[in-house]
């Protein structure tokens, strides 16, 4: 039988310097479950450092956190990586800190904090998190598919750093399991800048940077159970699964 439930598959933590130091792992497990989200994606810049920690303080929970990154191209395009597990998360992780370059500036860009499922501070990342990888477009939707995960071009409906703002239009090559519209973006804007037949899902989510966004921008998943594999499904339309925004 299938069920719907609420997904906000695009939130930061502390780690992103852009994001607010109250964005720790519990707080925002704490958050989600207290705005009704059933599913949640860590999506931290360049990095899935904390992604374990809300997974962990989540726990037992009636939230799913999915370990996700906000990858940012050579063209500055920002694309979401979902991934299965949180070691193939990681693994691409690896992949994008070796093609990524230059250090943080605390004062011009803010902290980058790691914290465990408790929120206590076990390190600070260095690099750059903020800055654009050497990966083009294309490379980074294949390296997202070569450790499993889901393409999801970020905030479509933005100039700065989305798809359709740096590129002028969706290619159709590689294909992406789906766009993300942020929390007031018309569909439209997709349908018209897509070069391919068939326009991809979309998503909604808040792009959260502060807990009281959390949930700000949510679709529904009609599918199973919350979880990775239905999630893939329902956004490739099997077995009358779908995305609603």
């Amino acid at each position: 039988m299938l069920s719907a439930y609420s997904a906000d598959l695009h939130i930061h933590t502390c780690l992103s310097p852009c994001g607010e130091l109250e964005m720790s792992p519990l707080s925002v497990a704490e958050r989600a479950a207290s705005v009704g989200l059933d599913m949640i994606a860590i999506c931290d810049h360049n990095s899935a450092e904390n992604a374990g920690a809300v997974m962990k303080a989540a726990g037992q929970g009636k939230v799913t956190v999915i370990a996700g990154m906000e990858i940012t191209t050579s063209e500055e395009v920002h694309v979401l990586g979902l991934f299965p597990t949180l070691r193939s998360a990681l693994a691409a992780q690896e992949v994008v800190f070796e093609h990524l370059e230059g250090e943080n500036d605390e004062e011009a860009f803010g902290m980058q904090v790691i914290a465990d499922e408790r929120d206590e501070v076990v390190g600070f990342n260095t690099r750059l998190l903020i800055g654009a990888t050497d990966l083009d477009y294309s490379k980074v939707v294949a390296l997202i598919r070569k450790h499993g995960g889901l393409a999801i071009a970020s905030h479509v409906d933005r100039d700065g750093f989305g798809l359709i703002g740096r590129l002028g239009f969706i290619p159709e090559e590689p294909p992406l399991d789906a766009a993300e519209l942020s929390c007031d973006g018309s569909a439209d804007q997709v349908t018209e800048s897509c070069l391919g037949s068939k326009p991809p899902m979309l998503i909604r989510s808040s792009d959260a940077h502060r807990l009281d966004e959390i949930g700000e921008g949510r679709c529904l998943l009609l599918a199973a159970e919350a979880s990775f594999d239905e999630l893939r499904s329902a956004l490739h339309g099997e077995g009358g699964r779908r995305v609603d925004i």
